[in-house]
């Protein structure tokens, strides 16, 4: 044990409890070699058969809680790694090590974690250290110095021994992958900022290929070829860009805004009020909550009829265009043009009518539009639309009054169901 030897001493121990089943210290130590191994659980055996022997055992007694914490930062870790929160794991690992510091499984771990998080000087230390210590008992003994060796010469080891494969895979690989992965993310944000969008996309393609167990980087790069797909119109795309980022690592905040954008662009307020929620309960921040109300009075907004739509204009249009938008829909939909349609039309029509006329009664007046604007439900202001009749603002508009009249006649050159609006 004091050679660090664990394997050996481990089997030692065993064939002295096998010789004497009540040899406390055999138990004792085998228990040690267990823990120092990783083996909690059989630690935890062995411990307890100390305390079958001596009950008062107070060595055995602490080593008992040593065990017990070893199994709790275990299964810390495993739910750490489900939910790729690496530093956690790296937490763990470091607690566990300190019971059992000579546990390969724990520093592999703690090594791809390392290099999961970018911290790769860290994680080379990590791995370059669990190496040297697997070769020391096979070198020649004119390699006296361990911590001389060169690097060829580990490498060598580490792809030639099967005992090492585990190291080799975090050490030679998984940081290989993580430094090209980092260098095709940059040359992805380069190309982003200088404006070059679609080149910036197929970078982020590409690095998604290098390494999908690098978890964090993995979930910037979505984001980012989503937001690259925000910028080149295509939305669906950038939404399910974002939806693999926070699929990737739940606490991206990041991903969550701009999958709501793009909700947002697509009017599809639901989702986005979800999606800001999200954030403002992780963040409670002054722009998080004006994302968030902004969103809720949209939704809000959308459950309204829609009178820009019921017009066909834009919401940034002029007096002028509302103006020719309703002279255009309210002939289009005016019942004396569908009077020998069937019943079913001429119903139809006659609401989409006079839906054209309350959509101009709104906005074609500045108080009204801007209550509209900012969120108030037309239909329930008694003040301003009980008294709304289509047919007024049809015959106000298109000069009725004073002597004035109209008529809709059938225009037979153009076949039938054709019809023009006639002053007389």
């Amino acid at each position: 044990m004091m050679l660090s030897r664990h394997r050996e001493a481990l089997e030692d121990s065993q064939q002295a409890v096998r010789l004497d089943d009540t040899f406390m210290k055999g138990h004792l130590r085998e228990g040690k070699c267990h823990l120092s191994l990783g083996n909690a659980m059989a630690a935890s055996r062995c411990f307890h058969r100390v305390l079958e022997l001596e009950p008062d055992n107070s060595q055995a007694q602490q080593e008992v809680k040593n065990a017990d914490s070893v199994l709790e930062y275990e299964k810390m870790a495993e739910l750490g790694f489900e939910k790729h929160d690496f530093r956690m794991v790296v937490f763990c690992m470091d607690r566990a090590l300190e019971s059992a510091s000579a546990c390969h499984r724990f520093k592999v771990l703690k090594a791809e974690c390392l290099a999961m998080l970018g911290r790769y000087p860290e994680a080379q230390s990590v791995a370059r250290t669990l190496a040297l210590q697997l070769v020391s008992t096979n070198l020649p003994n004119n390699y006296a110095n361990v911590d001389k060796l060169p690097p060829s010469f580990c490498k060598s080891l580490l792809t030639t021994h099967l005992k090492f494969a585990e190291v080799a895979k975090c050490s030679l690989f998984s940081i290989q992958n993580a430094k090209a992965l980092k260098a095709k993310k940059e040359d992805g944000n380069k190309a982003f900022k200088d404006g070059n969008y679609d080149a910036a996309y197929e970078l982020y393609s590409e690095a998604l290929t290098i390494d999908p167990n690098n978890i964090k980087t993995n979930a910037k790069l979505f984001c980012n070829r989503g937001t690259v797909g925000s910028k080149l119109k295509k939305i669906d795309q950038a939404i399910e860009d974002c939806t693999k980022a926070v699929k990737l690592d739940e606490t991206y905040i990041k991903a969550y805004l701009r999958r709501a954008q793009c909700y947002m662009d697509k009017e599809e307020y639901d989702e986005a009020v979800r999606d800001y929620e999200k954030v403002y309960q992780t963040e409670k921040t002054k722009e998080h909550k004006h994302l968030l109300k902004n969103a809720q009075l949209e939704l809000k907004k959308s459950k309204r009829k829609d009178y820009y739509k019921v017009l066909g204009v834009d919401k940034n249009a002029t007096e002028d265009e509302i103006k020719k938008a309703y002279r255009k829909r309210a002939l289009m939909h005016h019942p004396d043009r569908h009077s020998s349609a069937s019943a079913e039309v001429q119903k139809e029509e006659e609401k989409k009518f006079k839906e054209v006329g309350e959509a101009f009664t709104v906005l074609s007046d500045p108080k009204k539009k801007s209550r509209y604007d900012s969120g108030h439900d037309m239909e329930d202001d008694t003040g301003n639309m009980g008294d709304f009749d289509a047919n007024n603002i049809f015959k106000a508009f298109f000069g009725g009054g004073g002597g004035q009249g109209y008529s809709f006649e059938a225009n037979q050159s153009s076949g039938p169901g054709n019809f023009f609006f006639q002053f007389g």
